[in-house]
Parts: structure tokens; C-alpha cells; sequence
């Protein structure tokens, strides 16, 4: 049978305990919400005849609900985002190490857990965006979105949101946390308005006036190319860019990722659908379908994120953003970061 997004809490907290699974089959517990993701289950359906029976809700319940489940999970492969999450996981003993020479040789080593318990599948810049006419020398550094000449400038999310922890968790990882805590001050001081919205609501800022510079990762920008969104589309060509950080350490980039569960009772099944998650046509499909820029040297970009330009990105090890990320939480609480 196929699994159904879960409408209740109820339903998505219950434990599983069927231990019989059929031989072609795989449980795929997925927070990654884009639609354009059908294609890679039905293409790998096709190239495979394995069935993906999938579960799809937050990473955060997906989570809560493996560690219920515990030994009897149905789960073979988590998916989810940011490197953050899947820290996380690992760290709550979810995910279980692999040896693959498939995912080592295609997956570049800053882009997958050290010990082989997941691996980034596809990735997003984090930048800064502005308006045109009102900014003419935008920031070119994270640091510079600190620099009082930008006070009152400034749109971004609130730091419950897991892409302002990992940036800011990158910054204590290239600094220290006195500096990371200096950052987030000036940081705060510049801001337009009360942290709000998703990554979308900042780009809108700028069309609406609200803000002059805003943060948001690379696809939700490239989105508003592709295709018509509401408030942002119409007035995307006043929309400026930069890649951060050009000079020096790179721009930072966050990941989607996966590994395999704990107890995957479908193990073999789980490391060929990752496997095939690196192939040339799964990582084509991850960014023709949204946007995203691959993980894999040389894999085809969707011509709107390759329409941002060529950019150099931060080598640090994703799996630090995730390491220090309860310290980037305590950073925000402390100087009263919405």
C-alpha cells in the first residue's frame, strides 16, 4: 500500500508495527515539500520497479515520530532540509552509516556527514537581494549587513527558522561566538521591520518598499523568473543580487539531504534510491524542478539559477552548521533576536 501525508498529529505520532515488508518496496519519510519531487519518485519507480511508499509532513514530526517508532519504524530513507536537520538526526541516533563508493566519488566530502550517516543531495546560496533603485552600494559580506549605514535597510526571517540558525551558525564556525554575538547585534539593529514570513515575504519587501536589502536562499529568487508568484514576479527586474563573502571564505550554502534510518528494514532499497538520487538525471531534476543547484561537478542547472551566475561557495563542512547551531539559537536569545 502507499502511505498518505498524515492529516492529524494523532495519525502522525501513531507507532507502526508491522515488521513484513515486501522485497521491491521503500518507506521514504520526506519534509521536503515540492511537488516537482514527483518526478524523481517515478523515475526511479521506473528505472528500478521499487515501490516508494512515502510519509511527507515537517522534518522536526518526521523526527519525533522515528524516535516513536524506534526499532519498529517503517522508515528506510529520511529526507529532508538543511544540514541543521540533518545533524540533528544523526545525533538522535535516526540515521545509520553507509559505505558508498557511488555517493564518496559523486558527492563532494564538504557536502555529506563526515562518517557516512547522510549525504546533501542538492544545494541553495544564501544571499543578499536589493532594490535597485533605492540601494547603490549593497552589502558584500554577511558582516557588512551589521554596518550601521544599512540601519533600517534590512528584511529577514525570525530565528526559529532553521536558515537564519545555520547562518549564523556558519559564522561562529569561521569566528567565535563573541564575534557571531557582535554580528547579531548590529545585525538586529539594522532590521527594517520584526522578523517575518518565509524567504518569499523578504523579496516581496523589497517590491513593497518595506526593506532595502533582504536575505533568502537562492530558489525562492529563481522561482519568481521561472514562473508567476504573487508580489514578487511583477516587480522581480528591480531586484538586485549578490553572491556574499566573494573575497574571502565563499558564500554559504545550505543543503537537502537524506540517509538511510536506524532501522531501515529495507536497507539495500534505501542506498540505491540515494545512489540514484546523485545520478546525472535526479540532480537535473532537482534543479529544473526547483531551482536548486546540484551537488554533483558538472550536473545540469536550471537556467534561471544558472541565470544568478557563477559564484564561490563556502567549503566549510555542512556539518558544523548543525554542530553549532544550539550556540547560534542562544546567540539570537540573548541579544532578544525575534
Amino acid at each position: 500500500m502507499r502511505f498518505q501525508t498524515f492529516l492529524s498529529a494523532l495519525a502522525l505520532f501513531a507507532i507502526t508495527t508491522t515488521t513484513a515488508f515486501a522485497e521491491g518496496e521503500l518507506n521514504l519519510y520526506s519534509s521536503r515539500h515540492y511537488d516537482t519531487d514527483e518526478r524523481l519518485y517515478t523515475d526511479f519507480e521506473a528505472q528500478t520497479g521499487i515501490t516508494i511508499n512515502r510519509i511527507e509532513a515537517k522534518a522536526g514530526a518526521l523526527m519525533e515520530r522515528m524516535r516513536a517508532e524506534g526499532k519498529n519504524s517503517p522508515a528506510d530513507v529520511l529526507l529532508t532540509v538543511d544540514a541543521g536537520n540533518l545533524w540533528r538526526a544523526t545525533e538522535a541516533g535516526l540515521l545509520q552509516i553507509i559505505e558508498s563508493d557511488v555517493l564518496n566519488e559523486r558527492i563532494p566530502e564538504n557536502l555529506r556527514a563526515p562518517d557516512g550517516s547522510w549525504y546533501a543531495f542538492s544545494q541553495r546560496a544564501r544571499m543578499i537581494f536589493y532594490a535597485k533603485d533605492r540601494v547603490e552600494n549593497p552589502p558584500q559580506t554577511y558582516e557588512a549587513l551589521a554596518d550601521p549605514q544599512y540601519k533600517g535597510q534590512v528584511c529577514a526571517r525570525s530565528s526559529s527558522n532553521i536558515y537564519m540558525q545555520s547562518l549564523l551558525a556558519s559564522i561562529v564556525a569561521h569566528t567565535d561566538a563573541k564575534a557571531a554575538t557582535e554580528w547579531t547585534q548590529g545585525f538586529h539593529d539594522n532590521l527594517a521591520r520584526k522578523p517575518q514570513g518565509g524567504d518569499t515575504d523578504q523579496l516581496r519587501g523589497l517590491i513593497s518598499g518595506e526593506c532595502d536589502i533582504a536575505l533568502a536562499n537562492s530558489y525562492y529568487f529563481a522561482r519568481g523568473l521561472r514562473k508567476p508568484v504573487k508580489g514578487l514576479s511583477d516587480g522581480i527586474d528591480g531586484i538586485g543580487w549578490v553572491f556574499p563573502n566573494q573575497q574571502d571564505r565563499g558564500t554559504h550554502v545550505n543543503v537537502s539531504g537524506g540517509g538511510v534510518a536506524a532501522h531501515a528494514p529495507n536497507r539495500e532499497n534505501a542506498i540505491r534510491f540515494l545512489e540514484y538520487l546523485v545520478s546525472d538525471d535526479a540532480q537535473a531534476y532537482f534543479s529544473a524542478g526547483n531551482d536548486e543547484f546540484p551537488v554533483v561537478e558538472g550536473a545540469e542547472v536550471s537556467d534561471e539559477a544558472a541565470s544568478l551566475g557563477d559564484f564561490e561557495a563556502d567549503a566549510l563542512n555542512v556539518s558544523e552548521l548543525g554542530a553549532h547551531q544550539k550556540e547560534a539559537q542562544m546567540i539570537y536569545d540573548r541579544i532578544g533576536y525575534p
